[in-house]
């Protein structure tokens, strides 16, 4: 279920792509170009879910460390 789920929304994705053809000048941090409006979309928003992953990769390793710490404490207590 989670693969035909998937696979439609990645023909979902490609149709948006293709359906925004213009182009956009995008510029970041003193560089500059040219993309398709649905392309630079696409960037952006992989761009900010690899960052929420990282957020929350981090997250997860500092409240497992806190575990970790609490479980040595009771140990010794």
């Amino acid at each position: 279920m989670a693969v035909v789920t998937a696979l439609i929304l990645l023909v979902l994705l490609i149709i948006f792509i293709l359906q925004n053809q213009e182009p956009a000048r995008i510029m970041f941090l003193g560089l500059e170009g040219s993309l398709s409006v649905g392309m630079a979309l696409f960037i952006a928003s992989v761009t900010g879910g690899i960052l929420v992953a990282i957020a929350g990769a981090a997250r997860i390793i500092q409240l497992r460390s806190n575990a970790r710490k609490v479980r040595m404490l009771h140990k010794r207590g």
